[in-house]
């Protein structure tokens, strides 16, 4: 495998990687939080973290473009007062990744909570277990099967995120270039072995992906009593 093409996969990977570890943590307590409380205006709150599910990615990629720019609200905070810049470097990337998969994160985060037998939590409350302890050693251990599945949705949209990416990101070669950009531009130049290669590349990752989930997801039910 070429240089260029092995840094394309590593750097989508570490990309993948890192949006979902971002996403995990808010999106664990907001699913949580979501699927534990009732509120005025719940429902619209969970459909306006779902658009980016519907929405043209480019016209998310565009509402990023806004904000992050150099005269956005977010993008000219970062560079004025940390000197960090966010469009079309690896940062776009990341969080382009990010907001687009944050949403199929977040709908398995809720309904694994929404499957917790309640009940459990409420004899370990009876037994003396803080609300914290429950979440931890009660409430999470039993949603971590849907958590899972969530975060292998989010990691696999990662993967596959084109759209919003190439508005907020760019397709700079060494900088901001995943699979699947590189597999648009190989096709627009007309290099067919190369998108072929890079589509059977992320077609065994996604496939790695599914496949380890799958096999921890069977584990966990055959150790559930």
């Amino acid at each position: 495998m070429p240089t260029s093409t092995t840094q394309v996969v590593l750097f989508t990977i570490s990309v993948c990687l890192l949006s979902t570890g971002l996403i995990l943590p808010p999106g664990i307590l907001l699913g949580w939080f979501l699927a534990r409380r009732r509120f005025v205006g719940k429902s619209a709150l969970e459909t306006l973290l779902g658009l980016p599910l519907v929405m043209p990615p480019v016209a998310t990629g565009l509402l990023l473009l806004k904000l992050l720019g150099r005269r956005g609200i977010l993008g000219s905070f970062f560079e004025k007062h940390l000197d960090v810049q966010i469009v079309f470097t690896w940062r776009a990337v990341v969080v382009a990744a990010a907001v687009m998969s944050f949403p199929l994160l977040l709908r398995s985060t809720i309904v694994a909570f929404q499957e917790v037998d309640l009940r459990l939590e409420r004899v370990a409350r009876t037994l003396g277990a803080k609300g914290w302890r429950v979440f931890w050693t009660i409430t999470l251990p039993l949603a971590s099967r849907g958590i899972l599945s969530g975060i292998v949705l989010a990691f696999a949209r990662a993967l596959g995120e084109f759209g919003a990416t190439i508005l907020v990101a760019g397709n700079i070669p060494g900088k901001t270039s995943t699979l699947a950009l590189t597999i648009y531009q190989a096709v627009q130049l007309g290099q067919d072995p190369l998108a072929y290669r890079l589509l059977g590349i992320s077609t065994l990752i996604a496939f790695v992906a599914l496949w380890a989930s799958d096999l921890v997801l069977r584990h966990g039910r055959r150790t559930t009593p």
